[in-house]
């Protein structure tokens, strides 16, 4: 066993984190939209055709998402109004409790 000042067992021994986590996900997100495309480019026999294929399937996935983001925020808006007016109902029934026990004394 080596000298090395550390005889703690390792467990308990303080962890040292190696760069920023960010740049981590980063890195590995790249990592696997490379593999991602070297996969699709052998199925598909070119990287050209590879790369066709998920571009394909980030515009379907753009689409759908700008053509739901109105109903979702038509959906939100209604929900935040009904809300808006429930609390408006519960601060005025407050108030008037208030103003009755103000009244009983």
């Amino acid at each position: 066993m080596s000298d090395d000042g550390d005889h703690s067992p390792v467990w308990a021994r303080n962890k040292r984190r190696r760069g920023n986590p960010l740049i981590s996900f980063l890195v590995t997100l790249l990592a696997l939209f490379g593999v991602l495309t070297a996969v699709l480019g052998v199925k598909e026999g070119s990287l050209a055709e590879g790369g066709a294929l998920m571009d394909g399937w980030i515009a379907r996935a753009v689409s759908t998402v700008r053509g739901e983001a109105p109903k979702v925020a038509d959906q939100a808006g209604d929900a935040a109004g009904a809300a808006a007016a429930k609390a408006g109902d519960a601060a005025q029934a407050g108030a008037a409790a208030a103003s009755e026990e103000l009244k009983k004394q």
